[in-house]
């Protein structure tokens, strides 16, 4: 898929595009087992925030990260050289109205140690994501100030990895915009767009696949907010920059 020039002023103005199909059909339900079958072998303590980079152990998770749908809609939004930086997964179970589990307000790019700070992330959902279940929302526009600063989240459940939060005023929030999924669709918004989620209020899982670009100008400048480096795989184009050094999955 690639943007028309509509939607790339659309995605330069507002930092998203929203409710793009990727997988269809019987693929969906494959996906989806595919990632229950990880969730038993690691438990849901781990699948809820710890899966980090299983791209590297997941066939199934490559087979998302570097499917050419995707892939070409990235492409079109920061240029033919592309690398996989990271993959993620964010779990809310089901919880009802005790749930707690919660992602702050914040920027994906903000404790990544990327100079410079430029990313991109896909959401996948691997479950429909709504309203009901805690669906990602962001607040158009706010890219465009660049990386803000962050503290910490006074309410408890956050899921960020750091517990860290940008302070969003009530009338800024009150403009934030739902991003409902179905199961096989993704989002897609830039690096510094500010978004969150609420709890996960219905009796349903809501997980969702985080997959993270980088043009191949990036660098890292610094270690990241688990005081690591990142291992990204290039996945479109060429790396004649080689800022981070050659890293292969077992499937390439």
């Amino acid at each position: 898929m690639t943007f028309s020039p509509a939607q790339v002023a659309a995605y330069e103005r507002d930092g998203y595009i929203a409710a793009i199909d990727v997988i269809d059909g019987p693929q969906v339900s494959s996906y989806r087992e595919a990632f229950d079958d990880l969730e038993t072998r690691v438990g849901k303590e781990t699948a809820q925030i710890g899966l980090i980079d299983y791209h590297f152990e997941e066939e199934f998770i490559w087979r998302l990260a570097s499917h050419p749908t995707i892939l070409d809609a990235i492409e079109t939004l920061v240029g033919p050289n592309v690398l996989l930086l990271a993959t993620h997964f964010f779990n809310k179970y089901g919880e009802g109205e005790e749930a707690e589990a919660f992602v702050a307000w914040h920027q994906d790019v903000t404790f990544w140690g990327l100079e410079p700070p430029k990313a991109i992330t896909a959401w996948y959902a691997v479950d429909d994501s709504d309203v009901e279940n805690g669906c990602m929302q962001v607040i158009p526009g706010t890219h465009v100030s660049g990386v803000v600063e962050h503290g910490k989240a006074e309410q408890t459940g956050n899921l960020l990895s750091i517990n860290q939060e940008v302070h969003v005023t009530p009338e800024k929030a009150a403009t934030a915009v739902d991003l409902p999924l179905r199961a096989g669709q993704i989002s897609i918004h830039d690096g510094t767009l500010i978004h969150g989620s609420l709890p996960n209020r219905s009796e349903r899982r809501r997980c969702g696949l985080t997959l993270r670009y980088v043009p191949t100008t990036v660098r890292q400048a610094e270690d990241n907010s688990l005081d690591g480096r990142w291992k990204p795989v290039l996945v479109r184009g060429k790396d004649e920059e080689n800022n981070f050094g050659e890293f292969k999955t077992r499937w390439q």
